[in-house]
C-alpha cells in the first residue's frame, strides 16, 4: 500500500484490493470455506454496520476473544472501519484474566463464544456465528475518516510480575509489518499461501495471517483448533502452503510426528517466539527441504524486529533489523557496547508502540527517546546480524506465548508440602521448550513425592490457563539462587545445577 496507509486501515486495504485487482483471489481458508479478498472486505463493511447498531462508535473498544477464523478477520476489520479499537485476547485465558482486561480496557462489546461470555461481566456480547449471520445481506458502513496514527488495536502482554499490559498499535502499523519484514525481507507475494501456527491474537500471528495476506494479495490458512502436528501437516498438504510460520517447539513436534511428504509445497519457513537452536534449525531444514528463517519479534514492536530471509540468511542469528528499524546493544546503564559484547537489545522503528494503555510511568521506563527496551539480551556481530541470548527478566517464552513463572510459582507455593518452588522452560527430548516446576518439599512431609506432584499439577490445571500449566513437577533438594536469594533461572532452564 502506498499513500493510502495514511488513513483508515480497513478502507486502505479494501482500496488496495480493488487497485491491484485481487477481488477474486483467495484471501482466507477456514476448514472447507474460502473467501476472496473482495468478499472479506465486503463482509467487513457489512459487519461494521452490525457493530454500529450495537453501540460501537469511533474510539469505542471492542474485545475479540475468538479462535482464528473468518469471523475474527471480519470483526477486526469492521472495528477498524468504524475507527473503534479492537482489544485482541486469547480466548483460552481464565475468567479472572478476562475480567481484568474488561476493567482495564472498558470494551462496549465483546465477540466471543457463548461458553466464555461469562468471562466478561457486564459487557454485551455477540457470538461469531451471530455476528456473521447479522452481517449477511446487510448494508456496508462508511469508513471513519481517521488518520494513520489513530489507535487500531490493543494487544495484551505480561510483565515480570505477570500483570497484563495493553500494548497500543495504530492503523498505519499493519502495512508496515508487511512492507518491513513480509515484502522486503521474506519476499512474500500474491502467489503465497501462508499458515501461521501462532494465532491471530499474538503479535507474530497477526502479522503472518492478517497483515501479510491482505497487503500482498496472497492467502492465509486459518485454523481455529490447537496446532496439533497431524493437523498442521493436513492443512499444508490440502492448501498447498508455501510459507510456514511456527515456533521451535512446534517444529520439533512436526519432526517427531509427521512425514516430510506433506510439506513439499513449502518454499520457506519462519521460526520465532523461542530460541531456535542451530541443531533444530538444521533438522527442520532437512525435513522441509526448505530454509528456516529465524526471527525476533515483540508485542511492543507489533511484529518482527529482526529477521533472516532469502537474500540474507545467517543461521544461528535472528538476522538483521527489518527495514525501518535500528538496533543497539546497551549495557545496564543504557550505554551502547561494542560489537561482540552482550547486552540489552534496544530498538527503534515505525511500529514501536506509542505506549502501554493507562501506564504512563511504565511507558516512560520502557520507551526512551523513541527507543524500546525489549528486555532481550543479544549480541551484534560485525556484519550487523543479531544473536539472541534470551530474556533479561524472568519471563519464559513457551510455544511463542510469554508466560510469567512468578504467577505459577505463587500458586504452587500454597501447597502445604512445598517449601520452595521455581518454574522454568526446559527443553524436552524433542528439543521443544516446556514448562517444568522444580519443588523443594518441607522437611518431614509425609505424602509421597508422586502424590505431591500430582496434586500440584491438578491445582495448576484447575486455576491456570492451559498454556501456563507445567508439563511436569520435579522434586529437588534445593533451588539455584544467588547470594541475594534471586532464582538463577538460566540454571533451571539447563535442567541441572
Amino acid at each position: 500500500m502506498n499513500a493510502t496507509t495514511a488513513g483508515n486501515a480497513a478502507a486502505a486495504l479494501a482500496d488496495l484490493c480493488t487497485r491491484e485487482r485481487w477481488d477474486g483471489r483467495p484471501a482466507f481458508h477456514e476448514d472447507d470455506v474460502s473467501v476472496t479478498h473482495g468478499e472479506v472486505h465486503a463482509l467487513a463493511a457489512r459487519t461494521a454496520t452490525v457493530l454500529a447498531e450495537r453501540g460501537v462508535r469511533q474510539w469505542s473498544r471492542v474485545c475479540l476473544a475468538l479462535t482464528d477464523g473468518i469471523a475474527w478477520v471480519a470483526a477486526f476489520l469492521a472495528t477498524a472501519r468504524l475507527g473503534a479499537v479492537a482489544v485482541v485476547t486469547n480466548p483460552a485465558l481464565t475468567a479472572a484474566d478476562h475480567a481484568h482486561l474488561v476493567r482495564d480496557s472498558g470494551p462496549v462489546l465483546v465477540v466471543t463464544r457463548e461458553e466464555t461470555a461469562d468471562h466478561f461481566p457486564g459487557v454485551p456480547h455477540l457470538t461469531p456465528e451471530a455476528l456473521l449471520e447479522a452481517a449477511e445481506g446487510g448494508e456496508p458502513a462508511p469508513a471513519a475518516p481517521v488518520g494513520g496514527d489513530h489507535p487500531l488495536y490493543l494487544q495484551y502482554t505480561s510483565g515480570t510480575t505477570g500483570s497484563p499490559k495493553g500494548v497500543l498499535h495504530r492503523h498505519r502499523d499493519l502495512e508496515r509489518y508487511h512492507s518491513g519484514a513480509g515484502a522486503q525481507v521474506l519476499e512474500i507475494g500474491p502467489d503465497d499461501v501462508l499458515l501461521s501456527v501462532s494465532k491471530l491474537f499474538f503479535a507474530y500471528g497477526l502479522g503472518n495471517a492478517l497483515a501479510f495476506p491482505l497487503c500482498s494479495g496472497g492467502a492465509a490458512v486459518l485454523e481455529p483448533g490447537p496446532p496439533k502436528p497431524a493437523r498442521i501437516a493436513e492443512l499444508v498438504a490440502r492448501h498447498g502452503v508455501t510459507y510456514l510460520f511456527a515456533v521451535p517447539s512446534a517444529y520439533a513436534n512436526l519432526l517427531a510426528e509427521t512425514s516430510p511428504d506433506a510439506f513439499r509445497t513449502v518454499r520457506a519457513a519462519v521460526s520465532a517466539g523461542e530460541r531456535l537452536t542451530p541443531e533444530l534449525g538444521e533438522r527442520v531444514t532437512e525435513f522441509l527441504g526448505a530454509p528456516v528463517y529465524d526471527q525476533l519479534g515483540s508485542t511492543e514492536a507489533g511484529h518482527a524486529i529482526a529477521t533472516n530471509g532469502p537474500a540474507a540468511h545467517t543461521p544461528g542469528t535472528v538476522g538483521r533489523p527489518v527495514p525501518g528499524f535500528a538496533a543497539e546493544i546497551r549495557d545496564k546503564h543504557g550505554k551502547p557496547v561494542q560489537d561482540g559484547e552482550a547486552g540489552e537489545l534496544w530498538v527503534s522503528g515505525p511500529t514501536v508502540t506509542p505506549g502501554y494503555h493507562g501506564l504512563p510511568e511504565v511507558t516512560r521506563a520502557t520507551i526512551v527517546d523513541g527507543w524500546l527496551n525489549t528486555r532481550d539480551r543479544a549480541v551484534r556481530n560485525p556484519d550487523g546480524t543479531l544473536v539472541h541470548l534470551g530474556r533479561t527478566d524472568d519471563l519464559e517464552m513457551i510455544g511463542g506465548i510469554t508466560v510469567s513463572p512468578v504467577e505459577i510459582e505463587r500458586l504452587l507455593a500454597r501447597h502445604p508440602a512445598v517449601l520452595d518452588v521455581a518454574v522454568a522452560g526446559v527443553p524436552d527430548d524433542r528439543g521443544a521448550t516446556k514448562l517444568r516446576a522444580f519443588v523443594v518439599l518441607r522437611p518431614g512431609t509425609a505424602d509421597p513425592q508422586e502424590e505431591v506432584a500430582a496434586a500440584l499439577l491438578a491445582t495448576a490445571r484447575a486455576e491456570l490457563a492451559a498454556f501456563k500449566v507445567p508439563r511436569g513437577v520435579e522434586v529437588v533438594s534445593a533451588l539455584p539462587r544467588t547470594a541475594t536469594g534471586k532464582i538463577q533461572r538460566y540454571l533451571l532452564r539447563g535442567g541441572s545445577w
